[in-house]
């Protein structure tokens, strides 16, 4: 029996530790970041009523308002049907499920790309980690899954799902980690600057639908996005990417490409202006949708010099923010 006890210990130590890191970050009065040893506050929701909240978006609400300390909202499996919003003003937020098929979080609204989104992420220092997101609209009209507009987001293990615009991948430094995201027109598209880890991309397009539409406006901006290690798959035929911005940019790192990836792999969207202006670049990657020899001659084939910079969290600065 004792020793029975002690197994029971040493698992819900191994539980605790699960939900708190070594170490997260805490805003100092400066606005600085500092370091903090466990979360302020831990949240359960559960939509069949055994949390501290039945809605995400409940539990989200009760953090204060210019929040300065960790708080780890834990979402219980089961599908939660509703719209949720991050406001700016509550920072240091991480949003868990358990297992991201069985936490779902969905909506099914259309139109306007800043209305639409299942979740909007509009506050700095968010991490989301093993949930599904997804707005079931379908075709016919621009409908996200996810907008992310805050500073210094990360996302690990989640699935983003929808059809057109999935990931509204809006504005700051972002890091994706492990991620599915699919979708058939534009379905990685914003101006953040993005480091996309070993995430799998998957097309719904049945005809030469767009993977990323970048929306970098000049030279000078340091935004785009980077993937790297991960793959693309699809159900007939995509592109790699097009141009919402004319400098939009986007690389592609030792990922595997099935044979939906086109030939041309890029598209200019009826902007042949842009063929100056684009970064749109492929290192070491491979499969049957890799082969470079009929790529567009406005996209690059990197050297590992080249390379390199796109590769690494200092894109992003994850050196100074990325706990995970």
């Amino acid at each position: 029996m004792a020793i029975l006890r002690r197994a029971h210990f040493f698992v819900s130590l191994v539980g605790i530790a699960l939900l708190c890191p070594v170490m997260a970050p805490r805003a100092s009065a400066q606005g600085a970041t500092v370091e903090r040893l466990a979360w302020k506050r831990i949240i359960k929701v559960d939509n069949s009523g055994q949390g501290d909240y039945a809605k995400i978006q409940d539990a989200i609400d009760a953090v204060p308002s210019n929040n300065v300390d960790p708080v780890f909202i834990r979402v219980e499996p089961g599908v939660y049907k509703e719209k949720i919003t991050v406001p700016s003003d509550k920072p240091f937020i991480t949003l868990s499920g358990w297992k991201a098929n069985a936490t779902i979080i969905t909506w099914d609204d259309s139109g306007d790309i800043f209305k639409s989104p299942t979740v909007s992420v509009l506050a700095s220092d968010f991490v989301g980690r093993y949930l599904t997101i997804q707005n079931t609209y379908g075709s016919g009209a621009k409908a996200v899954a996810l907008r992310v507009a805050g500073d210094r987001a990360a996302f690990y293990a989640c699935r983003i799902l929808s059809y057109q615009d999935t990931l509204l991948d809006e504005s700051g430094r972002h890091f994706y980690s492990n991620c599915y995201i699919e979708g058939a027109t534009d379905f990685v598209c914003g101006n953040a600057a993005s480091l996309f880890k070993k995430c799998h991309l998957h097309s719904t397009s049945e005809n030469k639908g767009a993977i990323t539409a970048q929306h970098r406006m000049t030279a000078e901006e340091n935004t785009g996005f980077y993937f790297v290690g991960g793959k693309i798959t699809g159900v007939k035929s995509c592109t790699l990417g097009r141009p919402w911005g004319p400098f939009s940019r986007v690389v592609f790192a030792q990922t595997y490409m099935s044979s939906v990836v086109l030939p041309q792999g890029w598209d200019d969207w009826g902007r042949p202006s842009t063929h100056r202006t684009v970064y749109y670049g492929e290192y070491e990657c491979y499969g049957p949708g890799a082969e470079r020899r009929a790529r567009v001659e406005w996209s690059r084939s990197l050297t590992t010099q080249e390379a390199l910079p796109f590769m690494t969290s200092n894109m992003i600065d994850g050196s100074n923010w990325l706990k995970f």
